[in-house]
């Protein structure tokens, strides 16, 4: 992972636990996290999903426990006493999770358990936040406009309407134990990692075959960030003194692009002719969001800081990760 020149060097030392360590997000949390120097619990309900790198690390604990439960969530958070946490658990995100209890256990209720945890495990020497939780644009749902913090959301997913609430539980329990904690919210995250179906791996995919690559209309928009960057922006939100307890922050470049613009970018730097994009032969998805480009000006103002790296930039990284040629 390349050096993040002007990421605040205040991790070194630090006990940090990293819940979902095995997924998309988690694992680049946790790799950012080890080479600032922290010392890394990496809690994942498979063990066996987080990178062999990672588990040679010196300052890093690997724990395979399912979060299902309140006592485990707390017990967890009472043996290790982190001083953050960074909750990147999420069910919901593949088309194959809709058990809707296990939503609402692992989307709505463990915010909360991880905020009356650390309320009670947390040694308060930390002086940023003792709670990072990875919110998603799809609490926003329905709505138009500039997609602001402050905009009241209509979520029509179950993911969406559960991620939802978990936000308000976090935010509701923080308030009441004056404990400092905050939601990143998340746009379309893409590199290393990203599941498959999604649409960067569709088009890494097509490198090693001549067929056409069946896509949406692609008209729709959205704000497309790099992993990378978000790992970093989740480790500079950690280090806020200001945000209120419980706030909501977009994470995201402000910036929104055509699926279809996308493709064609990602197309052109992996090598793939456009003409074997065939545009419109799969359906849109129906939770697309219609919305101008998200405001980020409350995440400048807490960390002088938004994502800058250009979409061409992000799948060349990405392209030679997975080749094995990355730093």
């Amino acid at each position: 992972m390349p050096a993040r020149g002007n990421l605040p060097d205040a991790y070194r030392g630090m006990r940090a636990t990293v819940l979902g360590a095995s997924g998309f997000i988690g694992r680049w949390v946790a790799q950012a996290l080890a080479d600032a120097g922290a010392n890394v619990a990496l809690v994942a309900r498979r063990a066996s999903g987080i990178d062999a790198g990672l588990r040679a690390h010196p300052g890093v604990s690997i724990h395979e426990i399912d979060l299902t439960s309140e006592a485990v969530v707390h017990a967890v958070l009472d043996t290790l006493r982190p001083d953050i946490v960074f909750n990147l658990v999420g069910y919901g995100v593949d088309r194959g999770e809709r058990d809707e209890e296990r939503a609402e256990t692992i989307n709505t209720r463990l915010p909360a358990w991880v905020a009356s945890g650390m309320a009670n495990a947390s040694s308060g020497d930390w002086p940023g936040q003792a709670i990072v939780h990875a919110g998603s644009a799809l609490e926003y749902g329905a709505i138009a406009g500039d997609l602001r913090e402050d905009s009241p959301p209509s979520p029509t997913t179950l993911y969406g309407r559960t991620k939802l609430a978990g936000t308000l539980a976090l935010r509701a329990a923080c308030e009441r134990r004056r404990l400092r904690g905050l939601t990143a919210r998340l746009f379309t995250v893409y590199g290393p990692g990203e599941h498959d179906g999604r649409l960067l791996p569709t088009l890494l995919a097509a490198r090693l075959h001549d067929d056409p690559v069946p896509l949406s209309a692609g008209t729709q928009r959205r704000d497309f960030t790099y992993v990378e960057d978000v790992a970093e922006g989740l480790l500079r939100l950690s280090t806020c003194r200001v945000a209120a307890p419980g706030e909501i922050v977009n994470l995201a470049t402000g910036e929104l692009t055509e699926v279809r613009a996308f493709a064609l970018i990602a197309a052109r730097t992996l090598g793939i002719r456009s003409e074997r994009l065939q545009f419109g032969a799969l359906p849109a998805r129906a939770e697309e969001m219609a919305h101008d480009p998200v405001s980020v000006e409350r995440l400048r103002a807490l960390v002088d800081w938004v994502p800058a790296t250009e979409i061409a930039e992000g799948v060349r990284r990405t392209a030679e990760r997975l080749e094995g040629t990355s730093p």
